[in-house]
């Protein structure tokens, strides 16, 4: 190991001693200067790539048995290391946080997602400074570092134009960042970040883009640039893709691939997966499929018009995960044209949780309606199967293929007491530090083990210090041992499991559960205590999936297990459990800081754009104004003035052939339209429309009133409202409507206002309806989406 001072327990490298100056002269100078270099990577250290794809499941890939080919997993997996028991948490960001920390989710604060942070300390959405990121240990130690892709790591309030910028990838240990920041993101109109400069790309859906292939560009092309101008060090890529994630998006020769390969439907599915699996050693001989989830139609079950639609669902998700595995492919051939993959450490984690239920029973093709309780009728829907995957459509699947798709475990993610919703594939790829090929791996692990794993491989210590802030011990265990060794002893004697209060906790060979809530429950019982929730036992040495229940035969076992899920949750911070969903949605009601507070009023000026919506003023259910003062050209303006959202749910204040209109997107099943009657002449004009909220709840109606100059031009009803968020990957923006548009009266991107804008001020009713007594329960749903 090349050390320096601090023996790499101290990151940054400290700074060496200034050499002392003996003249007045350089060319008297006896004792020469060193120059400052780089940080020295310990030697031989191998490059490291971690790729991350979002909601597969255990039973996804064709690699674990799954009906979804994925080529590049499988070519990895037969060269390297299949991890048949790693496990993850049950939801995106707290996946995250873990893995590039080495600490479970709740010790550094991401207990839920993002947008569901309150303030307590295993749930504030605040990584402490004394768990430094994977990025910043390896950065410390002389690598590069590059994150491409979906990040979801940092607090909503601080994604915007001013920061600050220390949780955003560049602050946290990666050298560059190309990718988005949320939850998810549309895949043919995606907002992305060049570090953290707003970029847009600068080709369409008609121009063959795909974000997929667009990400795995820019790693290959940092890749290649990073060997060229520094070969001696070695890197560090973390790819993060959005597939499988909602929405569910790719091109038709993907989709058309499968057609017909799931007319048997998800109850037959479960079988042949299961079959696949015990060919490939994934699981047992003995494994049974565990039982079906309360609540979910079997395949008989269903309609016609259902049978088509699900089928069409699992198509476009089984291509949308090859087209994605497809990219990895490109990645690996990059490396390996480089002559860098044998001494690549390069593991291939296939989901951040277990594949997605929250597409409740039917799937849908617009994935926020369902976010707010509304159900798309199969006899609709069918009408608009053929746009499913497409530009116009914003799909998930429905739950039954979730559950297919962990097979052959319970639930799906959000449910951490399962292995439905915390046990995914891994596969570990290091030729020059690996002499098996094809291997099995059945050692419990964990997402928290990967940083240590890696650190060791590497050869560098977990340091005590990083910019100067005492570091808490890593809570992960490293597999290392499980790298040449199939029989090594298992690392990991212990691990808790909890998300919105499912939970549960392993211990050598056995484990208590006991699931509090349902993903796609619509109405949850509000009433329902943590104290009365019913525990499961198993003996994961003799029942490998969870199917079998012990917990009337053991009771004393169980009821140890119950007594170490209470000490391990006390130690990680896991407590007061939290199973709020609306509440935490709404920053006042979780006791989170509001980037604007009480403000009800903000003025926005010509060229602002990219605002999320926790970055900008709560229109929803409530009366709100929207006035800008513009100038318009000689010619009729067009154009938007200010929008928020998009094809799938929005509204937006703009001009149509000379005259001024606004309209309301209700989920793409509802535009309402207010026009004015005729074109406006040139010259400076303020521009108004009044919301008139009718009140008595959420998501109500209300009055549109647009007005000129101070006068009414024209008014309608908008009957339907958006009552809990408008879009997760959409933006507000003054003078254009980014990626979809909110109505079809200006152009999808080419609709920036012909006039000058000079400002647009959003005033908001400081009462509003929002409250957690009048949801009824359906914002539950908000969170499955994340």
């Amino acid at each position: 190991m090349n050390e320096f001072d601090g023996g790499r327990h101290i990151l940054p490298r400290p700074d060496t001693s200034r050499p002392l100056t003996t003249t007045m002269d350089v060319h008297d100078q006896a004792t020469p200067f060193t120059p400052i270099g780089p940080v020295p990577p310990p030697a031989d250290a191998p490059n490291v790539v971690i790729v991350l794809v979002d909601d597969l499941g255990f039973g996804t890939s064709s690699a674990f048995g799954g009906p979804c080919e994925m080529p590049a997993a499988q070519r990895l997996a037969d060269n390297g290391l299949r991890y048949t028991r790693f496990h993850v948490t049950a939801l995106c960001s707290p996946t995250r946080q873990a893995l590039l920390t080495g600490r479970n989710h709740h010790s550094v604060g991401m207990g839920g997602t993002t947008e569901m942070t309150t303030a307590a300390p295993g749930y504030n959405g605040f990584r402490p400074r004394s768990a430094a990121t994977m990025a910043q240990i390896l950065q410390g130690n002389g690598y590069s570092t590059a994150a491409f892709g979906k990040w979801h790591q940092t607090p909503p309030r601080e994604i915007s134009a001013v920061g600050p910028f220390d949780r955003w990838p560049t602050g946290e240990g990666f050298d560059t960042f190309y990718g988005f920041m949320g939850a998810e993101m549309n895949h043919w109109y995606p907002l992305l970040y060049q570090g953290t400069t707003p970029v847009e790309p600068d080709r369409r859906p008609e121009d063959g883009y795909h974000l997929s292939e667009d990400l795995v560009d820019h790693a290959i092309d940092w890749v290649r640039t990073q060997r060229t101008l520094t070969p001696d060090r070695p890197f560090f890529t973390y790819l993060a893709l959005g597939a499988a994630h909602a929405p569910l998006h790719v091109g038709r020769e993907w989709q058309e691939k499968y057609r017909g390969r799931f007319d048997h439907g998800w109850d037959r599915q479960r079988e042949l997966t299961l079959e696949r699996q015990k060919e490939l050693g994934v699981v047992p001989p003995e494994t049974e499929l565990a039982a079906w989830a309360e609540g979910v139609p079997h395949w008989d079950e269903l309609t016609d018009n259902q049978h088509r639609l699900a089928a069409r669902f699992m198509e476009t998700f089984a291509g949308f995960t090859e087209h994605a595995d497809v990219q990895v492919g490109r990645f690996v051939d990059a490396l390996e044209e480089l002559g860098e993959l044998d001494n690549t450490l390069f593991l291939y984690i296939l989901g951040d949780n277990g594949a997605s239920g929250e597409g409740g029973i039917e799937g849908t093709i617009v994935e926020h309606r369902l976010g707010h309780g509304v159900v798309d009728d199969p006899d609709e829907m069918i009408d608009h199967i053929d746009e499913i995957g497409g530009p116009l459509s914003y799909p998930i699947a429905p739950a039954g293929w979730a559950l297919a798709l962990n097979t052959p475990y319970q639930w799906t993610k959000q449910v951490a007491s399962h292995f439905g919703g915390t046990r995914d594939g891994m596969i570990l790829h290091w030729p020059r530090g690996i002499p098996e090929r094809g291997g099995l791996r059945h050692q419990f692990s964990h997402v928290i083990d990967v940083l240590p794993t890696i650190l060791d491989c590497v050869g560098v210590p977990a340091p005590f210090s990083v910019d100067g802030v005492p570091q808490q011990p890593v809570e992960g265990t490293s597999m290392r041992r499980t790298l040449a060794d199939p029989h090594a002893p298992e690392h990991r004697r212990t691990q808790y499991f909890e998300m919105c209060g499912n939970r549960g906790i392993y211990h050598e060979g056995w484990m208590a559960v006991t699931r509090h809530g349902i993903p796609w429950e619509m109405v949850p019982d509000k009433h329902r205590r943590f104290a009365d929730d019913v525990w499961e036992l198993y003996d994961l040495r003799e029942d490998w999936s969870q199917a079998r229940d012990l917990a009337a035969e053991h009771p004393e076992k169980l009821r140890r297990l119950q007594d170490l899920f209470l000490i391990e949750a006390a130690k990680y911070q896991v407590f007061p459990l939290d199973d709020r969903v609306t509440e935490r949605e709404n920053p006042a009601m979780a006791g989170r800081i509001d980037l604007l507070g009480d403000r009800t009023s903000v003025t926005y000026r010509a060229g602002m754009r990219r605002f999320t919506e926790e970055t900008t003023p709560n229109v929803k259910n409530r009366s709100h104004s929207i006035t800008a003062d513009v100038e318009l050209p000689e010619t009729a303006a067009e154009g938007v003035i200010i929008a928020q959202g998009g094809r799938f749910g929005g509204w937006t204040l703009y001009f149509t052939e000379g005259r001024p209109a606004y309209a309301y997107n209700y989920f793409g099943m509802s535009l309402y339209t207010v026009r004015g009657g005729e074109p406006l002449p040139p010259g400076r004009h303020e521009i108004r429309l009044e919301f008139d909220y009718d009140g008595g709840g959420l998501g109500k109606g209300g009055t549109a009133t647009l007005l000129v100059d101070g006068e009414k031009h024209a008014t309608g009803r908008i009957e339907r409202t958006i009552a809990y968020y408008f879009s997760f990957d959409e933006t507000l923006d003054v003078g254009v409507d980014l990626s979809t548009p909110v109505t079809d009266d200006y152009a999808v991107l080419d609709n920036e206002f012909t006039g000058t804008i000079r400002t647009v001020r959003v005033d908001v009713d400081a009462r509003s309806a929002e409250s957690s007594e009048c949801d009824g329960g359906l914002h539950r749903r908000v969170m499955g989406a994340q």
